[in-house]
């Protein structure tokens, strides 16, 4: 089991759950401030850059703040790149596992980055990325484990993403770029471990690639990650290798600075208290069930266990075990920490369940904004 990342409630601790609609997404605007402060010294220290993964946190209220920190965004695909160019600044790289040859066009007018997945794709769409004015990369699988997980494995056996160096003798022709992933939510110890798997194959290429991107998965927002390694180490790969440093996360941007508020609806028994809530894991935050971690609770505490899940017929819709004082009653909130990201970016209205509301606040003036209410016409327009 995956296990939660969060350091605690923080300024949350003294959030009224009665001022939202549930359920609802809220994010202290302060905190993520912080976290981007924090990218952004590392960044300056290091003279490297840092990207947001839109695949991870792609809350465009919110762009105006993430623009004057951060160099730029990497999307995954059109969509995401079309809304990088919409509301968000500077550069944008974009990754694919594969590409389609009717979207590749205009991907390629936005980007500013390709990386392609593998030689074959590199053969197939470098020409039309070059004439639309986008250098491209390839992405390289580095065959070296660290992620804890193995649904979030990407140098998994058999795993689909990039091509792996051991199949590599040269690089192709005319590339500017190299990206290797393969961690999730992690420090720096397994970072540099990476970087010791692959350096090899790094420095037998160099001068054949001008930037390198180490991808995502570093929490550098958490307090125990060790920045100033981190910073030591892009130096180290830069100077060492002659390139400009990348790096794309997408926890560590929205990490702690987001709760989910929801209400149960009704407690039934059935060997314990079970209790039933408007957040369902499967709607609202699938990777409890995917991965599965169990996320930490606002303000758990007491002895009587219930068991907590969601309104849908799936009957595996389940949060997990928290703690009460006292047996909940229909209508009385709760929050789950740590929900920024991989969580509004993945919601479904699966058994026509209401989306969660999105909400803004400032923990410092208290100031609290809905941004966003979905409504049954947000799901009729899924369908048709």
């Amino acid at each position: 089991m995956l296990r939660t990342q969060s350091t605690g409630p923080g300024r949350f601790a003294d959030f009224d759950l009665s001022r939202v609609p549930s359920p609802c997404f809220v994010i202290d605007e302060v905190r993520l401030r912080q976290n981007l402060e924090i990218l952004s010294s590392v960044a300056q220290a290091a003279d490297a850059k840092v990207l947001l993964a839109l695949k991870a946190f792609a809350m465009w209220s919110l762009a105006p703040l993430i623009n004057e920190h951060l160099s730029g965004t990497c999307a995954s695909g059109l969509w995401e790149a079309r809304l990088a160019r919409k509301r968000f600044a500077g550069e944008l790289s974009t990754y694919a596992p594969a590409f389609k040859p009717s979207e590749f066009a205009e991907i390629a007018e936005l980007s500013d980055h390709i990386v392609f997945n593998s030689v074959a794709q590199t053969e197939r769409f470098a020409g039309e990325a070059k004439a639309a004015g986008a250098d491209f990369a390839l992405r390289i699988n580095p065959e070296h484990s660290e992620a804890e997980i193995p649904l979030y494995d990407p140098c998994a056996v058999g795993s689909r993403l990039g091509q792996p160096i051991s199949q590599l003798e040269e690089l192709p022709d005319g590339m500017s770029g190299l990206h290797l992933h393969n961690l999730c939510e992690q420090g720096l110890a397994p970072l540099s471990r990476t970087v010791d798997a692959v350096l090899p194959f790094l420095e037998a290429h160099k001068g054949k690639y001008d930037w390198l991107n180490l991808g995502g998965g570093h929490l550098v927002t958490r307090d125990d990650y060790d920045r100033g390694g981190l910073i030591a180490l892009l130096e180290s790969l830069s100077h060492r290798l002659g390139v400009q440093t990348y790096i794309e996360p997408g926890t560590a941007i929205g990490f702690d600075s987001a709760i989910l508020v929801g209400e149960v609806l009704d407690v039934v028994e059935n060997d314990g208290a079970v209790g039933i809530t408007d957040i369902s894991p499967v709607c609202h935050m699938p990777d409890v069930i995917e991965a599965p971690y169990r996320p930490d609770m606002l303000s758990e505490a007491g002895e009587i266990d219930v068991r907590l899940g969601g309104a849908s017929c799936l009957s595996g819709d389940i949060i997990g075990s928290y703690k009460f004082e006292a047996v909940p009653k229909s209508g009385q909130r709760i929050a789950f920490l740590d929900q920024a990201h991989y969580t509004m970016v993945k919601t479904t209205t699966f058994n026509g369940a209401q989306l969660p509301s999105l909400a803004i606040w400032n923990s410092q003036t208290d100031a609290l904004r809905i941004v966003k209410n979905f409504d049954y016409d947000d799901f009729e327009g899924r369908l048709s």
